[in-house]
């Protein structure tokens, strides 16, 4: 989307400390914030290191898993279909958890 048509706008000294703390707070600029906002998404709080942490954790047992599974394909001594099925719901998991803690919630404006 090419961003053609400048606006310029003026706020008080309090409602422009509150966008940029709350744009910080998500870990997105003002500009992002504002966006976000006309198009009715509610950001979130950027999490905090744990939920970071627990991800790094996911990611690398998701890999783990992922190379056990081809290496069992290969050699043909594990049951493919169930190891699909689960390798499935670890990623249902992670985009769960995904959509929980970090992508942005539509809220619904009364006209």
């Amino acid at each position: 989307m090419r961003k053609g048509i400048k606006k310029q706008f003026w706020l008080s000294e309090k409602d422009a400390a509150d966008l940029k703390q709350k744009a910080q707070r998500c870990g997105i600029t003002e500009t992002a914030m504002i966006r976000m906002l006309l198009h009715s998404y509610e950001p979130r709080e950027k999490p905090d290191e744990r939920f970071y942490e627990a991800m790094r954790e996911m990611y690398a047992i998701g890999n783990s898993l992922n190379q056990l599974a081809r290496k069992a394909h290969s050699l043909g001594f594990i049951d493919a279909p169930k190891l699909r099925k689960v390798l499935t719901a670890y990623q249902h998991f992670q985009a769960s958890i995904e959509a929980e803690f970090l992508r942005p919630v539509k809220k619904e404006i009364k006209k």
